[in-house]
């Protein structure tokens, strides 16, 4: 079956995930306080499928570092535990792995479900590490976002639950795009990662198109301080929301107060263990889909980039990361999507920027 829009691909995800049923409780971990709005999207889909859709009350939510296991008893009991999906299940991104290890291999004593992952372990010590730890769990269920994933999951991780389902931030399908942003009629963006999950090859001065802007996530460019150190981080916080966030670009901030306020989805996040953090998420989306939305075109190596595009049909090059992931999951999800094309081949983009701009 062709999945061409946005909405199957949902279709896709609820599916996948009715395979656990329902719960009436769970502690929801791994939140990303990080600045990587792919990540918050991810946060925020799960939030809103948990809560909209399996009916499930969030009693503790918590990043990794704020993680405590008496909050968690406290807050939580012995409820089911979800843990946070994405692009780190592996050993790319280990200080995230290791916490995932450490909640399974203590939490023996509950349902414990990953949300859709991207699986890749560039060592296969690693890998059999995590298979020991996955599958002494007596009930662990892992959903994979691609089928390279899904291969190297059914066959390390064989003890436990495993199911292919699209990534946690098309429960937001059919969002509003952001009205009064200000389009520019020809410019391009390139929306282009800057950590090691960069692939060389597709640099900006490579691709050799004028006018090209060039960046990541806007959030990159906010300032936040150390956080550690009282002073700065309370220093940066006033110069980040103030300035960058308010007074350099006043109709943003409008906008964004709209968007924090009126719209219908914010008062969800008020209902869910420690609001603000789930409220500053979806502040993070709005600068996302506003960022995006100004361009008549976007080129993005990033997951979040395309699906994000794809949300709010806005034409765009999808092109590869360091490894696999963009290409898995654009072959499994999106591939059929008509205003995208996924492009491997640096001398190829420019005819297809070409053609892009041709058919607008």
């Amino acid at each position: 079956m062709k999945i061409s829009t946005p909405e199957k691909i949902t279709e896709h995800l609820h599916n996948a995930l009715s395979k656990v049923g329902s719960f009436q409780s769970c502690a929801f971990l791994d939140y990303p306080a990080h600045p990587n709005i792919g990540d918050n999207l991810i946060w925020l889909g799960s939030i809103l499928y948990l809560t909209n859709v399996m009916g499930t009350k969030i009693k503790y939510a918590t990043s990794k570092s704020n993680f405590s296991a008496t909050t968690l008893e406290e807050k939580a009991g012995n409820s089911p535990i979800i843990l946070h999906g994405g692009g780190n299940l592996g050993d790319l991104w280990p200080e995230y792995q290791n916490f995932r290890e450490y909640i399974i291999s203590t939490y023996c004593d509950r349902p414990i479900v990953i949300l859709p992952q991207s699986i890749y372990f560039s060592n296969s010590a690693n890998l059999k590490k995590a298979a020991d730890i996955f599958n002494r769990h007596p009930d662990l269920t892992i959903f994979v976002r691609d089928n390279r994933s899904y291969t190297i999951a059914i066959d390390a991780f064989d003890r436990c639950k495993v199911f292919k389902a699209p990534d946690m931030a098309f429960q937001m399908t059919g969002l509003p795009k952001i009205p009064d942003v200000n389009k520019s009629k020809s410019s391009i963006l390139y929306h282009c990662r800057q950590d090691k999950e960069i692939n060389e090859q597709f640099l900006a001065n490579i691709l050799e198109i004028p006018n090209l802007l060039v960046e990541d996530w806007v959030s990159y460019k906010w300032k936040f301080g150390h956080p550690d150190k009282r002073l700065s981080r309370y220093g940066s916080q006033l110069f980040r929301e103030l300035w960058q966030k308010g007074l350099a670009n006043p109709s943003e901030w409008i906008s964004r107060q709209k968007w924090q306020y009126l719209h219908p989805y914010s008062p969800v996040f008020k209902q869910i263990d420690r609001p603000s953090i789930h409220q500053y998420s979806w502040s993070l989306m709005h600068s996302g889909i506003y960022q995006l939305q100004q361009h008549k075109l976007v080129i993005t190596n990033r997951l979040h980039g395309h699906i994000l595009c794809t949300l709010l049909q806005i034409p765009h090059i999808f092109l590869p990361n360091s490894y696999y992931k963009n290409e898995s999951f654009y072959e499994e999800w999106t591939k059929e999507i008509p205003f995208c094309k996924f492009v491997k081949d640096t001398s190829k983009i420019k005819s297809v920027v070409q053609k892009f701009l041709a058919d607008s």
